[in-house]
């Protein structure tokens, strides 16, 4: 199979070789000339000699020019006549044959440059020949080794690029993967995130909306008072809502963190918010015998912020309880997060067997949340009595 041709000169891992070659070249064709010129003053020949060098000089150093692979082969070609016609006429420009043989060899596909190494081998041996005047074996073998020697050494280093480029090309192809890969990771982490932000703030404050503004239908008529208070609320929970859009959509803390208070002042506006008629929620925050919460790292707060958001939801839509409870406790290694409620609770193995349709994303993201922080969230209930959802976040040791 003919190997693909490479323009000359052209590659990067052999470039030092093409300029050694264009240099030997040059010193070959210089010294031929000179040998020549003071051996052979005035003879009848001398501006054919001059003029056949000058054209082959001027010839390598152009090189093929524009035109691509199909002009190559034609400027091989007149390269190796115009040095041919030299060799007949002085046999001393026989040995600018080596760098020839590199031309050949980067130029034409592989039996075509070894047929041209093997005639410009015979040339030689015949000019070196003529050139003694006498058999020398020493000529006879001295020109075909030197050729073998630079095809191996060309073709040994021809393999070795090729091997090279297919590492090149195979590692090029693996980092194109991998970052395909990396993207199309970060694009799922990505849409699970949007999707327990969007549940976490605005699906929950929509839902506190829908049932505050049914209730203030229901009282509409028969108590005015209650049904302005429940828009009132309503209202405030879509401020809220707003400014949880907006941090949202610019990846910024929870609103509540947001005011710069810490964890437990988030959870107590947070408690605040959730209280009504139908839900009194309750906040107890221990320092773990400290004078005052330690800070915590923001994205410990965020999370456990949004897994106390989500469980309250849950206890306002399903739970049907009168009363909630969000305990935090700080701990020298760990965060604890724990939310009570005194609901009529439900069977934890049979919703873990069977989810009920239409939950949304609330236990699986709340879960979700507190794993990424190398936590664990636990869940006990019992039809009857209640609810408790602990959430527990390590934390680093101080350094």
């Amino acid at each position: 199979m003919p190997r693909p041709t490479v323009p000359y000169g052209a590659d990067a891992d052999s470039r030092w070789l093409g300029v050694v070659m264009h240099a030997a070249f040059f010193l070959l064709l210089g010294g031929a000339l000179a040998r020549f010129l003071l051996r052979h003053p005035g003879e009848p020949r001398t501006p054919w000699i001059v003029a056949l060098s000058v054209t082959l000089a001027v010839l390598h150093l152009l090189g093929p020019g524009r035109g691509g692979a199909a002009r190559r082969p034609a400027w091989l070609a007149a390269v190796v006549v115009v040095w041919m016609v030299l060799v007949v006429l002085a046999p001393s420009f026989s040995w600018c044959a080596v760098p020839l043989f590199y031309a050949g060899l980067r130029t034409l596909p592989a039996r075509a440059a070894l047929a041209l190494v093997t005639v410009l081998t015979v040339f030689v041996v015949a000019a070196q020949l003529e050139l003694a005047g006498r058999f020398d074996p020493n000529l006879l073998l001295a020109p075909p080794a030197v050729a073998a020697l630079a095809t191996a050494v060309f073709l040994q280093m021809e393999r070795h690029t090729t091997r090279q480029r297919a590492l090149i090309d195979d590692l090029m192809r693996t980092r194109r993967e991998l970052a395909a890969s990396e993207r199309r990771a970060g694009t799922l982490a990505e849409r699970q995130r949007l999707s327990m932000e969007i549940h976490d703030t605005l699906a929950q404050g929509l839902s506190s909306q829908r049932m505050l503004l049914q209730a203030a239908d229901r009282v509409w008529e028969s108590d005015p008072g209650r049904a302005r208070a429940h828009v009132r609320t309503a209202a405030s929970v879509a401020e809220h809502n707003l400014a949880e859009a907006r941090r949202f959509v610019h990846d910024l803390a929870p609103a509540d963190l947001a005011r710069g208070g810490g964890l437990d002042e988030a959870l107590r506006a947070l408690a605040a918010r959730e209280s009504g008629e139908r839900l009194t929620v309750r906040v107890t925050v221990d320092e773990g015998g400290r004078t005052r919460l330690p800070p915590l790292p923001g994205r410990v707060e965020s999370a456990l912020l949004r897994v106390a958001q989500g469980a309250l939801a849950n206890v306002r839509e399903h739970a049907d309880a009168r009363g909630a409870a969000l305990t935090l406790t700080v701990l020298d290694d760990q965060v604890v997060l724990d939310v009570t409620d005194d609901g009529h609770g439900f069977d934890v193995a049979a919703l873990a067997a069977a989810p009920a349709a239409g939950r949304g994303h609330g236990l699986p993201a709340m879960r979700a949340r507190v794993r990424q922080l190398g936590g664990t969230l636990t869940l006990e209930s019992a039809p009857g009595q209640g609810t408790v959802l602990s959430a527990v976040v390590p934390l680093e040791a101080p350094g």
